[in-house]
């Protein structure tokens, strides 16, 4: 037995739990990341300051922005490792909330402790308790449940004991994964009890690669033998399993051509024979025009988010039939395809050799559509849009200046969509766009988590000026960390994609310009609305938390600032102004979004008639 506290029991314990996969062993948390406050001083706070060599402590400055920090290092790792976060009591902890769902939605593992009300209930009501009339036991702290894997409170010490080895089930499960909340009182994170030695030991999960069953394999292996037109749809899965490799082996044995989600981006190099690039609302046409047409479409690691279907408008083909291929039961049934509950690249690897090839006239149609994209992107990425560039033409600088094994980092605006077309992804690492949950305010911080697992790679944040506003303050923490960061501002005053948004559906921007406000006016994004833009300078605040700022007017001295900053050795700031209307145009795609039934403004009028007739083209895959 050793006396420790229930903090200190839980530090020791962190610090030994490792993870082996394909034979590769590695401690499961990369440290700490915390902000201390009365709910969490005395307990994690002096657990991690009297044995510092356990885990790496870093500061926050915002506990939502840790919490993105922690799931972008997870998500570059492969989900086989991670951080914890600690925040006190109160709004420390519902701070976290957003970047909890954030993982969960993504399925990335993140262990959140945040600080807790007296278990005694003596001191009731202490600073920011919060006091249910119909429950003594109730905190803010319960509103993680819903947003989390794996949920509890720890009010007695030993019941830390169960709940952090359930915690740690949940982390490493390749199934389940995704935020765990062990909310800890004040005073039971000091106080002390005789833990079982066994407890704070070295621990090993082994992380498995399930295989397939054999009789859904031989389901799945029937339906590709008698497709004629089959699709694969990579997802997340494909990177977190490492089967690149795998799929680009049974592409080139099949012929099957590969389109990608927004998490998939980057299974194939771009520029491979059978790559036709992103797919669904934010997709390319020579994706978008093969799905449409598709009769067997395997989804390899996808969870057929309604970007990826297009709001289940993308398979047109009456008689189109469904594979799924997934560690996840959630998803492995969804359209009414043929489960195969299983590893994805084990299950790719038990595909080969099945025999069978695509058409050549199949073959020679993708080849055509994709290489017609190809030209598309080109043009794109040179637009010499004037008097403001084009934001494409900002993608295409960043794409040309970066090196094969440089990540981009983005998350929410009107950029993510446009770089899930767009971007030439060369490395199965090089594409990170947190779009599960598409949280504005994420892309600095997970750009910090992607440098912190990874530092030999160049990391650019793509960040618009909407986003910027909502958290910037991880410039501070990357500055602190020495984290150099590539964070691109791109500025197009105000929230240039649901702008467009709202004007596709008739309300003129309404609320998303960055102006003053005068009555009937009020962020109105119309050539209607005369006020002047908000006296804001974004660069200016990047330089005042530390980063080294670069003002880029144009294309060409955007160019020169990208070869600058990597000469720069902190986190440089490249601020450039784009054309909020220059816009990538949709191919052959939809996303439903509803238009009001009756309006008194005929332009929402006109909206309607076009969703309805859109509507149309949807179906439910059963």
């Amino acid at each position: 037995m050793t006396r420790l506290t229930m903090a200190q029991a839980l530090v020791r314990f962190l610090a030994a739990q490792h993870v082996e996969r394909d034979g590769v062993e590695q401690p499961f948390f990369a440290g700490v990341w915390g902000i201390f406050g009365h709910g969490n001083v005395a307990g994690i706070g002096e657990a991690l300051f009297e044995s510092p060599e356990l885990l790496p402590y870093h500061m926050a400055r915002n506990e939502q922005s840790m919490v993105h920090t922690a799931v972008g290092y997870a998500r570059h790792k492969d989900r086989l490792q991670t951080f914890a976060c600690t925040s006190s009591v109160g709004p420390g902890a519902t701070n976290m909330l957003t970047g909890a769902a954030l993982a969960t939605v993504n399925r990335l593992p993140v262990l959140l402790l945040p600080g807790d009300v007296f278990a005694s209930r003596l001191p009731d009501p202490v600073l920011q308790q919060l006091e249910v009339p119909t429950r003594g036991d109730a905190s803010v702290n319960d509103a993680f449940a819903s947003v989390s894997r794996y949920w509890d409170r720890i009010a007695r010490p030993e019941q830390l004991i169960p709940a952090a080895l359930a915690a740690m089930r949940v982390l490493t499960s390749p199934a389940d994964a995704g935020a765990v909340t062990l909310a800890l009182p004040q005073d039971v994170q000091a106080e002390a009890y005789d833990y079982p030695e066994e407890f704070v030991a070295k621990r090993v999960w082994h992380v498995e690669r399930r295989p397939p069953d054999q009789a859904a394999l031989a389901r799945g292996i029937a339906a590709i033998r008698a497709a004629k037109r089959p699709l694969i749809v990579a997802g997340g899965g494909v990177i977190y399993a490492c089967a690149s490799d795998a799929l680009r082996r049974f592409v080139e044995e099949t012929g099957i051509p590969v389109a990608e989600t927004q998490a998939g981006k980057g299974s194939l190099p771009y520029d491979h024979p059978s790559a036709l690039g992103a797919i669904g609302t934010t997709g390319t046409s020579a994706a978008n025009r093969i799905a449409r047409d598709a009769d067997l479409v395997i989804g390899i690691g996808t969870r057929w988010s309604d970007f990826t279907t297009a709001s289940k408008s993308a398979f047109q083909n009456p008689d189109v039939r469904f594979v799924n291929v997934n560690v996840a039961e959630l998803d492995v049934h969804k359209e009414g395809g043929i489960a195969v509950t299983a590893d994805a690249r084990v299950t790719l690897e038990a595909l080969s050799g099945i025999g069978y090839r695509v058409e050549s006239a199949y073959r020679d149609e993708c080849a055509r559509l994709a290489k017609a994209w190809d030209a598309e992107v080109t043009r794109l990425y040179a637009l010499g849009h004037a008097p403001l560039p084009a934001q494409s033409e900002v993608i295409g600088a960043v794409n040309e200046s970066s090196a094969p094994t440089d990540v981009v980092v983005c998350a929410a605006g009107s950029m993510p969509g446009d770089l899930h077309k767009l971007w030439r992804t060369r490395d199965r690492k090089q594409y990170h766009v947190e779009y599960g949950y598409s949280c504005m305010g994420y892309e600095i911080a997970g750009a910090l988590g992607v440098k912190l697992a990874d530092p030999a790679r160049e990391v650019y944040a793509l960040v618009g000026d909407g986003s910027y506003l909502m958290l910037n303050e991880a410039i501070v923490t990357s500055v602190q960390e020495r984290a150099k960061l590539v964070v691109v501002l791109v500025d197009n005053h105000g929230f240039a994609s649901i702008g467009g948004l709202s004007r596709s559906l008739g309300t003129d921007g309404f609320g998303t310009q960055f102006r003053e406000s005068k009555p009937g006016l009020r962020g109105l994004d119309s050539e209607r609305n005369p006020a002047p833009y908000l006296p804001v300078d974004l660069a200016a605040n990047a330089e005042s938390l530390g980063a080294h700022v670069i003002r880029a007017r144009g294309i060409a001295e955007f160019k020169k600032a990208l070869a600058a900053a990597k000469k720069v050795e902190r986190t440089v700031v490249i601020h450039i102004e784009v054309d909020r209307y220059a816009a990538v145009p949709s191919y052959d795609s939809w996303w439903e979004v509803p238009v009001a039934a009756t309006s008194l403004a005929p332009t929402v009028r006109e909206a309607r008639k076009s969703y309805e007739k859109a509507k149309q083209k949807q179906r439910r895959y059963l």
